[in-house]
């Protein structure tokens, strides 16, 4: 191998090592200073006692011995996937259609805008009412966390086509089914999972807040038991692991945009 072939390698695994320590940075300095200042003892913030990073490790240890922790996470990723996926369903094809049709949008519009910003959490108290506190209530909560995110995101990237692209379609007199699936939708593909994408991320905040209220069972039901016991420990794990699973689903997403994108 020669000389030059060499050193690009070594530019290159350099480069590589450099972009990951700048992707971890910010999480290390938190788990420094972490350690550092749990070293002597306790951490306390005003009257509450923070756990030292080796606490936290043991309390990771004691959860999943006792599998607390996966069947909490379990039951949570299961209520998040199946209003997530309705959510998403519903989103993506009612933002085609009225994103395609003026009059649509114009008898949407102010039902749309009046029901989004309404908070999710504020929905509990009527969910109850209606679905009881099963499993049906927390998987309604999580759909209308996502949905509306979903829908607005969708409906303006079909909105948003390039006119150009529009113009050609029209020049070359492509039938309409196929200038929608052709041209229209490959080109609100971006607008599209970034509504995933964010609507994701509202679906995990709502799970948190239905199991907060009217649950037995999942992260947020764990992390509101722990903080009545005082267990911020156990509080922080919750936290941790939801912010993990988070991450990686949206790191999914994030894959299955770029594959999708590079398809059309």
């Amino acid at each position: 191998m020669k000389k030059q072939q060499v050193k690009q390698i070594i530019l290159k695994i350099l480069g590589f090592i450099g972009k990951t320590l700048e992707y971890i940075l910010p999480i290390l300095l938190i788990l420094l200073a972490w350690y550092f200042a749990g070293k002597d003892g306790d951490i306390r913030i005003k009257q509450a006692k923070f756990p030292t990073l080796a606490a936290l490790g043991r309390k990771v240890g004691k959860l999943f011995e006792s599998g607390k922790l996966l069947q909490n996470t379990w039951i949570s990723l299961r209520r998040v996937l199946t209003g997530y996926v309705i959510a998403a369903a519903a989103g993506v094809s009612l933002g085609v259609i009225i994103g395609l049709s003026k009059h649509l949008e114009r008898i949407t519009h102010l039902l749309i805008q009046f029901i989004k910003p309404i908070p999710p959490i504020a929905w509990i108290p009527m969910v109850i009412l209606m679905f009881g506190i099963g499993e049906s209530g927390k998987v309604f909560l999580i759909f209308l966390g996502g949905f509306f995110i979903i829908l607005i995101n969708v409906m303006d990237g079909i909105r948003q086509t390039d006119p150009k692209l529009l113009e050609v379609s029209k020049v070359m007199e492509t039938p309409p089914l196929k200038n929608i699936f052709r041209v229209i939708i490959p080109s609100a593909i971006p607008n599209i999972f970034t509504g995933l994408r964010t609507g994701l991320s509202s679906c995990w905040m709502c799970v948190v807040a239905a199991e907060l209220v009217s649950s037995n069972s999942g992260l947020g039901f764990m992390i509101s038991d722990a903080r009545n016991y005082g267990d911020m420990a156990e509080v922080i794990v919750g936290m941790i692991t939801i912010g993990i699973i988070g991450k990686i689903m949206d790191s999914l997403l994030h894959f299955a945009e770029k594959r999708i994108i590079r398809w059309v």
